[in-house]
């Protein structure tokens, strides 16, 4: 299907007017613009950002990069048409943030108010789209000319003195609000391992194998003149599965100024936030390869709390699209505890509503199009949970002669009771989940459900318990 485009006047005298037919079955709309939610409200009318980007070259090949990440299924390379990021605006930076199609790749390209000449950058986020017509806008770019960016209620404008692109609105994938969730929590236990100048870091980029090499795990180690990559893992050393899922940043070489490796022992997560000019480019990667962030369950701890959703509810009318989030502020103006907020602020993740940043080791606020209205609803574990306790299949046992505290969950057949175990506060479980993952995909819904029954009174079932 063909969708022709009105013309529109161009935002810069000079600048081309053209606009282009797109085509929607296979390549998407280009760079396009759902209505947005603002500080104010939503608006069906939006305008988050009007003006030059002073780093061009930056801009373009930052979104090229994301366009890359979004449009490539690194588990088992197949190229893909997705190309549908988050953008979200806070007043000093504007964030586009994205997923690879396999799942495994979180990419976000911020870029800051410095980067910009003229225009004033507003608070709000949309849905936007990467597809064919944009990129070529995009890959155009010359070191020396002029890129303005438009972001608006009809759509988000690209224009150089030789072409304007403007595209409409596009609608998130569903599963992206789970990820987004799982992201900021994985990214929250993240610490710095590698720091890395200007020469060290592109000359670590530039031996990346490309997005359609195999996926072996590496451990990379500081070394004297940069990065030193093992095929054996090392004290201090960060684990990557698969390499080549860091390949779109190549596109950025010439423009990179450092580079950061941020790793978790526990979780396996890793990230790479690539410094640049009035700009972040932020490469977070699973465990596994064939491991999505939908489906890693970070945060399924934080959403069995028994006070959690009257409290995100709470925090939800303070936010307002801040770069970084204040919890000692957001404690004190809510009249909660500061680990309640924190509380809050996970169930708010996990609907998309809250994200976590790196380089400033704080959390964000955005919105997004498809926010569910119960955090919850898409998460399976929890659901199984809930209804363990509502049957009451949660009993409690004996303590251990390693003095741990012990529960029996029991399923639905004889002989298909877990056993959990808790000690130094925390918890264990022997069903085949947590015999094959322990604490590194989140907790079982046999943990989850010992979580709930010492938290939240029991209610009548709607549904039956899984057998495993």
């Amino acid at each position: 299907m063909i969708d022709t485009m009105t013309a529109q006047p161009a935002s810069v005298r000079g600048f081309s007017s053209e606009t282009h037919a797109l085509q929607r079955a296979d390549g998407g709309l280009a760079l396009a613009l759902a209505p947005g939610l603002t500080d104010a409200g939503w608006d069906p009318d939006p305008q988050f950002f009007s003006g030059f980007a002073t780093q061009p070259l930056v801009l373009a090949r930052g979104l090229l990069a994301l366009a890359d990440v979004t449009a490539t299924r690194y588990f088992q390379y197949v190229p893909t048409t997705m190309r549908d990021p988050v953008l979200s605006a806070h007043g000093d930076r504007l964030r586009v943030e994205t997923f690879s199609a396999c799942n495994g790749v979180y990419a976000r390209l911020d870029l800051l108010a410095s980067g910009f000449d003229g225009g004033e950058i507003a608070r709000g986020t949309t849905n936007v789209d990467l597809g064919a017509g944009s990129r070529a806008v995009l890959a155009a770019v010359r070191r020396a000319e002029l890129l303005h960016l438009s972001v608006g209620g009809a759509g988000l404008t690209l224009a150089t003195p030789a072409q304007q692109n403007h595209e409409r609105p596009v609608v998130m994938p569903d599963r992206w609000v789970r990820a987004l969730g799982n992201v900021a929590e994985l990214h929250r236990r993240l610490t710095p391992r590698i720091d890395l100048n200007a020469v060290e870091a592109r000359g670590f980029l530039a031996a990346v194998p490309a997005a359609t090499a195999s996926g072996r795990t590496v451990w990379l180690a500081r070394a004297r003149d940069g990065i030193r990559v093992s095929g054996r893992p090392a004290a201090g050393a960060v684990g990557i599965a698969g390499l080549h899922r860091l390949s779109a940043a190549k596109r950025l070489l010439p423009h990179v100024t450092g580079l950061t490796v941020y790793g978790d022992d526990s979780s396996g997560a890793s990230a790479v936030e690539i410094q640049l000019p009035a700009a972040r480019l932020s490469l977070g990667l699973t465990a596994e390869p064939w491991r999505g962030h939908s489906g890693e369950g970070a945060l399924l701890s934080a959403l069995a709390g028994p006070e959690v959703s009257f409290d995100a509810e709470r925090i939800a009318e303070l936010l307002a699209f801040e770069p970084r989030l204040d919890i000692p502020l957001l404690a004190r103006r809510s009249e909660l505890t500061e680990a309640r907020v924190r509380g809050a602020v996970a169930v708010l993740a996990a609907g998309g509503r809250v994200g976590w940043d790196l380089a400033d080791g704080a959390y964000f606020h955005r919105e997004v199009p498809t926010y569910a209205a119960t955090a919850s609803r898409d998460q399976p574990r929890l659901a199984a949970a809930r209804t363990l306790v509502a049957l009451r299949r949660v009993v409690r046992g004996e303590r251990g002669t390693d003095a741990a505290e012990t529960w029996t969950v029991l399923g639905v057949a004889p002989g298909t009771e877990s056993v959990v175990r808790r000690r130094g506060g925390t918890l264990s479980c022997s069903c085949a989940w947590g015999l094959r993952h322990g604490a590194g995909r989140g907790p079982c819904k046999h943990e989850l459900a010992v979580t709930l029954s010492l938290t939240q009174p029991l209610t009548q079932p709607l549904t039956q318990p899984e057998d495993s």
